[in-house]
C-alpha cells in the first residue's frame, strides 16, 4: 500500500529492502541524503523472536502499531558518525530506549546492481512520548550504488526541510529531540531543533492547525505528524500529483497533502527557490 500511495504522490520507490529480523522496507532516496522509510512486518515470527532477544528497532515498532495502527509516523532517524557515541550519550541522559543495533542488509539499485549496507543504530525516547522515538544511525558500509535515477522524482522533491512533531506541551517533549539530536534548541518557546539540513520542530495542535489547516488529536505525548519536502517549483509538483490522483491544498508556497492510506503522516511540498 505505501508503495502504491508514495508512487502516485510522484516519488520513485526503492525495491523492497528485506532486514534480517523481520521488517522489510520501501524508501524514497533524495538529493540531499534525507530519505523516508515505509516500514512493514514481513515475517511476524522473525520479527518475535527479534524483540525477544532485544531488537529495541523491533519493538518500538510494535508497540506503535499496537497503539496506533498500522498506518502513522513512528520515528526520526538521524545520520551520525559514531552511534556507541551517542548510546553513551543517551544513557548519561536516562533516554536510552535500549542496546544499540548492529546488521546488514542487501541493497539493490534501479538498474539491478546489488551491494551490502551496513548499519549500527542507538536509540533514543522519553517515557512520557511512547508513540515516538529518534535513533542515530551510522552507516558502517555504504552501497557502492549510484542513486540518481531514485532520487529522480516527478513531484521535483529534492530533500526534506522539516519534521514537524505535535504535543500538548512542546517545552516538555523538546529535550528528547535535541538530546537525539545532540543540539540545542532554538526558535519561538525554544520549541525548535535546527540540523545541519533540516528542523525539527515540536508544536501544539491548535498551532499545527493554523499552520497547515489539518487537524491533530490533542496529546501530552509526542507524536510526528508531518514531513515538509523542499521543491524548485509548485506548479510541476501540482501536475504530479494531479496525474496520480492525489487531493491536496494550495497555501501560499506550500502543498498541503493530508495523511492517507499508505502515507501516514501529513506531506508539505514547499517551494524553495
Amino acid at each position: 500500500m505505501a508503495r502504491a500511495r508514495l508512487t502516485s504522490l510522484g516519488f520513485v520507490v526503492a525495491a523492497t529492502g528485506i532486514h534480517p529480523f523481520g521488517t522489510e522496507n520501501a524508501c524514497v532516496f533524495f538529493a540531499d541524503g534525507t530519505y523516508l522509510e515505509p516500514l512493514a512486518v514481513g515475517d511476524g515470527q522473525v520479527a518475535e523472536r527479534a524483540i525477544g532477544e532485544g531488537n529495541v528497532f523491533i519493538a518500538r515498532d510494535r508497540l506503535y502499531r499496537e497503539r496506533l495502527g498500522e498506518e502513522g509516523f513512528s520515528a526520526v532517524a538521524l545520520a551520525t558518525a559514531n552511534a556507541d557515541a551517542d548510546h553513551m550519550r543517551f544513557v548519561e541522559a536516562g533516554l536510552s530506549a535500549g542496546d544499540i543495533l548492529s546488521f546488514s542488509r542487501a541493497f539493490t539499485d534501479t538498474n539491478g546492481k546489488s551491494d551490502t549496507a551496513s548499519f549500527k543504530l542507538a536509540f533514543a525516547a522519553g517515557k512520557e512520548a511512547p508513540d515516538a522515538f529518534l535513533f542515530a544511525c551510522e552507516r558502517v558500509n555504504a552501497p557502492k550504488i549510484d542513486r540518481t535515477a531514485l532520487q529522480a522524482h516527478a513531484n521535483g522533491v529534492t530533500g526534506i526541510v522539516e519534521v514537524i512533531a505535535v504535543s500538548d506541551a512542546p517545552s516538555a517533549q523538546i529535550g528528547l529531540i535535541s538530546t537525539a539530536a545532540d543540539a540545542i534548541a532554538a526558535g519561538a518557546g525554544d520549541d525548535t531543533v535546527r540540523l545541519p539540513n533540516a528542523i525539527l520542530s515540536v508544536v501544539t495542535p491548535e498551532s499545527y492547525a493554523q499552520r497547515f489547516g489539518l487537524p491533530a488529536a490533542p496529546s501530552p505525548r509526542l507524536r510526528f505528524q508531518a514531513i515538509v519536502f523542499s521543491i524548485r517549483d509548485k506548479a510541476s509538483a501540482a501536475r504530479a500529483l494531479a496525474a496520480g490522483a492525489v487531493d491536496h491544498n494550495m497555501s501560499g508556497n506550500d502543498i498541503v497533502i493530508p495523511p492517507a492510506p499508505g502515507q501516514g503522516a501529513a506531506f508539505i511540498f514547499r517551494e524553495i527557490p
